[in-house]
């Protein structure tokens, strides 16, 4: 059985999401949002929450981090460990925000082999639990994974996670499966691929292709916060539950009260923004895309409860897909193709 995991989401994995997403069975291993790490920085004490107050069991939970100086990391990892019980530290070579990029962090390292390497052999010796990466198949074009792959392989890492596009790619493409199936060939230590995981058959069709020894979702998560008991479910041999809309509006619900228990300060109308930013996935797929837009224009939360118990108030079952709009969610039926692209 692969090891699910959920993807690290600036601004969505967060302490309530967290919460809701354990009530509906959860993935097997949670990672933070990023650390961000600079001369100054201290870590974050929402995301050192979402540690110490989220109640998983005995579920690893990792903590990542992003930047570029290795002093600085090691500082920051150090503290993080000692006010945090967490399973290890995760390093992010993956972020394609524009922003980070452009201060040569998450994605930009990838063009900068000689830091990354000077990163994580000055982490290893400081981390007292696993030490994993979250990479790209390369900044510009996937031809540049074969260099990659190399210093992957001559680093100290206990896995690798591997969202299978580009930096420049974003999540606007198919995903690179060939590459991932390169990495857990040649690696010694876990591979870990991440990209498209939306259902079931495209969680199949990626450990079909790439014979990973885990599946991190990310999008797909949010959408459908039952996909990993889904997932498990079908590899044991057992029938996969099928929520209602009706389940998904419970869903919102649980998150809209988790979101505002976790704030500082309850104020309607930022409660409601807060909550679009889940909504751009959970409506996908559902009412031909007038959801969506609805959901887009609220304002207050009457308006907001009025158009999710228009769209959710029924016992059909949630459309197994997301919608294919080359912006949230794009390349996944690729991925159930029969021939894994590279």
């Amino acid at each position: 059985m692969p090891k699910l995991y959920l993807a690290p989401m600036q601004d969505i994995s967060t302490l309530a999401f967290w919460r809701v997403m354990e009530s509906r069975g959860g993935p097997d291993v949670y990672v933070t949002e990023y650390f961000r790490v600079h001369v100054h920085s201290t870590p974050e004490r929402k995301i050192l929450a979402s540690i110490t107050d989220t109640d998983v069991g005995d579920k690893p939970i990792i903590a990542q981090m992003i930047g570029t100086e290795p002093n600085y990391l090691v500082r920051t990892a150090k503290q993080i460990q000692s006010l945090a019980p967490c399973s290890g530290i995760d390093m992010n070579l993956g972020c394609p925000s524009p922003r980070v990029c452009g201060r040569a962090a998450g994605g930009a390292l990838l063009k900068n082999p000689d830091l990354i390497r000077r990163i994580v052999e000055s982490l290893r010796p400081v981390v007292e639990g696993t030490l994993t990466v979250k990479t790209r198949v390369g900044f510009e074009t996937e031809a540049e994974f074969e260099q990659l792959l190399d210093l992957f392989a001559s680093l100290p890492i206990d896995g690798l996670a591997i969202h299978g596009r580009t930096v420049r790619e974003r999540y606007q493409s198919e995903v690179h499966t060939t590459e991932i199936a390169a990495a857990v060939e040649r690696l010694d230590c876990p591979v870990t691929a991440n990209g498209s995981i939306v259902t079931v058959p495209t969680a199949l069709a990626m450990l079909e292709k790439t014979q990973a020894a885990g599946l991190m979702a990310g999008r797909g998560a949010i959408r459908n916060p039952y996909l990993f008991d889904q997932i498990r479910a079908t590899l044991a041999g057992e029938t996969a539950y099928i929520p209602t809309l009706a389940d998904h509006l419970r869903y919102v619900e649980d998150l809209y009260e988790e979101i505002a228990s976790t704030a500082w300060q309850y104020e309607e109308h930022k409660h409601v923004q807060r909550m679009k930013k889940f909504m751009n996935y959970i409506a996908s797929g559902i009412g031909d895309g007038v959801f969506s837009q609805e959901i887009r224009r609220v304002q207050n939360a009457e308006d907001f409860w009025a158009v999710c118990h228009r769209h959710l108030g029924t016992t059909e079952p949630l459309p197994a897909e997301p919608t294919a709009d080359g912006k949230l969610f794009c390349g996944f039926r690729e991925l159930t193709c029969s021939t894994a692209i590279g």
